[in-house]
């Protein structure tokens, strides 16, 4: 969340109704606009991104007309569109934004590739109905450094290819080849769905199954998915089912790479999970920096809903507004009811109280992308795959200083020697392998000593350090980890959704602090547990662990800040 941005929101609660008399035309506008779209608080992002989309901007008389038009207080409106980064809330004074909108990822991986001279380039150039935004982590980190121009995400960009994409008007999503219905269903695809919904096997069974098979939640948390199909369904319904495509963690790109070549398979694993908890609707929750993802989903949703597939399920399809906090589940589930992604205090646990009051199976892409090849494989098919002692099969997201990057499917529990020499054709040219992170911006980093780690649930954290969503960015002797370490928790500092006090302050005063050319480190480290203990969710407990890192593993890193 933007802390600027808050302020216009806490502005808009100062200001009088009275300011916003009805205005008639705005109001035909606000209801030509939204159409046919239900007029629900649930729907209130979707409302704003239909604004959005058509006004290039969320100007505040179109704003208090949307607010008369949902029958919501003018505050909440106005909290809920100044929270996510994709809209762009503007005085009426000021209703005009460009034509178009750069944004360049600055993340880690895309920063070692040079996204700052990129960012410098483009505004040295002055380009006409443009304007040039920094960005957190588009889930390109394969293709760094990425843009996008509106909905085109421009791959290893150059001024050169953004240039061209503006002149030429190119701002609708990429497309790419992917497997459709009928190839799926070619293939086999759906009959194990089929099989559920006939009634040749029975909900229990399935669970054990997946139980068996050791299937944790891949999104970060690690959770066994069996057991939590099974203690979702114990508690009475009626219950739904949300499903997590909001993978924002910069190096993470693993759920993209998935939705974009096989929609079919996961959305098989979705329809089974939720046929087994008997959830009356899904709702599958998509990042809004991944639009190619967006179409292809609602193709294929299309076409089920002209098949007996969804008999007894119904699938929604929503849109995230770019707020990385709304990958924590419960903040999730608060922006799919249509309001700013804060994380709820547990317990109860969404199992039990979920998405509007109700029990909800909460689970990831990946996750829900190996439940049909488990059932028909049985257990021991993923059971049994796995090294150095781990068991399971894991999408690797690799990016940083390899030769070939990009999502990596092996087995749980391989090195990352191994990562690199078996599947990325080693180092990049030139490059000295120093460290790596093992799990994205929260995983902390280690040194390239510590090389022989299996890549897994619970074989890191004796170093500090965790495999989350397995995001892994390599660096090499040509980068500073006190540089990264200062890139992840600026990341952090603009992604906290500024609830609790931990969080807020922690991010923003360890920047501070970071920046100085000898870090204060018995200041950082209390200020780091402080972080841990008193968070409300992972992001401010796991904020430090780059930090740390840092301090434990590379000090000689610190003095290389410029102060």
């Amino acid at each position: 969340m933007k802390q600027p941005k808050n302020k216009v929101a806490l502005s808009m609660k100062q200001k009088k109704i009275s300011q916003y008399p009805h205005d008639p035309t705005i109001h035909r506008s606000v209801i030509g606009i939204l159409n046919e779209l239900p007029r629900e608080r649930t729907f209130l992002i979707e409302a704003l991104h239909k604004l959005q989309d058509k006004l290039n901007c969320l100007p505040h008389r179109y704003l208090a007309e949307l607010a008369n038009e949902y029958k919501l207080s003018m505050t909440e409106v106005f909290e809920t569109a100044t929270f996510y980064h994709h809209f762009d809330v503007v005085a009426d004074d000021d209703q005009t934004l460009p034509e178009f909108t750069v944004r360049i990822c600055d993340s880690l991986t895309c920063s070692l590739y040079g996204a700052e001279r990129l960012l410098a380039e483009l505004r040295g150039l002055s380009l006409s109905s443009t304007r040039i935004l920094r960005a957190p982590c588009m889930g390109g980190c394969d293709h760094a450094p990425i843009a996008s121009v509106g909905k085109n995400q421009i791959f290893n960009a150059s001024t050169k290819l953004i240039t061209e994409a503006v002149n030429k008007k190119e701002t609708s999503p990429r497309r790419v080849n992917h497997i459709d219905y009928n190839t799926y269903l070619q293939k086999g695809g759906y009959k194990t769905l089929l099989r559920c919904l006939k009634g040749s096997t029975d909900r229990d069974k399935i669970i054990k199954t997946i139980e068996n098979s050791g299937l944790r939640g891949l999104g970060g948390a690690g959770f066994a998915t069996g057991q939590k199909w099974r203690i979702v369904s114990s508690f009475p319904g009626p219950r739904l089912m949300a499903v997590n495509a909001d993978e924002g963690e910069p190096g993470t790109f693993k759920d993209r790479y998935l939705l974009e070549t096989d929609p079919h398979r996961f959305l098989e694993g979705v329809l089974i999970g939720n046929w087994v908890v008997q959830a009356e609707h899904c709702y599958i929750y998509v990042r809004d920096e991944y639009p190619t993802v967006y179409e292809i989903l609602d193709q294929a949703i299309r076409v089920l809903e002209q098949t007996p597939l969804l008999k007894g399920a119904t699938l929604h399809l929503r849109r995230g507004a770019g707020a990385y906090i709304c990958g924590e589940e419960t903040a999730m589930l608060e922006s799919i009811e249509g309001k700013r992604g804060l994380p709820r205090h547990k317990p109860p646990f969404a199992a039990e109280v979920g998405l509007f009051g109700q029990p909800t199976l909460i689970n990831n892409v990946e996750t829900l992308f190996w439940v049909r090849d488990i059932i028909e494989n049985g257990a021991d098919w993923f059971s049994e795959r796995g090294r150095n002692g781990q068991k399971g099969i894991r999408a690797y997201s690799v990016s940083g200083r390899v030769r070939n990057p990009g999502v990596k499917i092996t087995d749980a529990g391989i090195t990352v020697r191994e990562l690199i020499d078996e599947y990325c054709g080693g180092l990049s040219e030139g490059h000295t392998f120093k460290g790596y992170l093992p799990g994205g911006a929260s995983g902390g980093i280690l040194p390239a000593s510590m090389d022989d780690i299996p890549l897994a649930f619970g074989t890191l954290e004796e170093y500090g350090c965790l495999i989350g969503s397995a995001a892994i960015i390599i660096l090499s002797d040509q980068d500073s980890t006190s540089e990264a370490a200062i890139n992840l928790m600026k990341f952090f500092e603009e992604e906290s959704c500024g609830q609790c006090t931990p969080c807020r302050s922690g991010c923003e005063k360890s920047v501070t602090l970071m920046a100085s050319k000898n870090w204060n480190k018995p200041l950082l480290l209390s200020l780091s547990r402080t972080m841990a203990d008193a968070s409300i969710c992972g992001l401010g407990q796991a904020a430090p662990n780059a930090m740390l890192s840092v301090l434990k593993y590379f000090p000689e890193d610190i003095d290389e800040i410029e102060g």
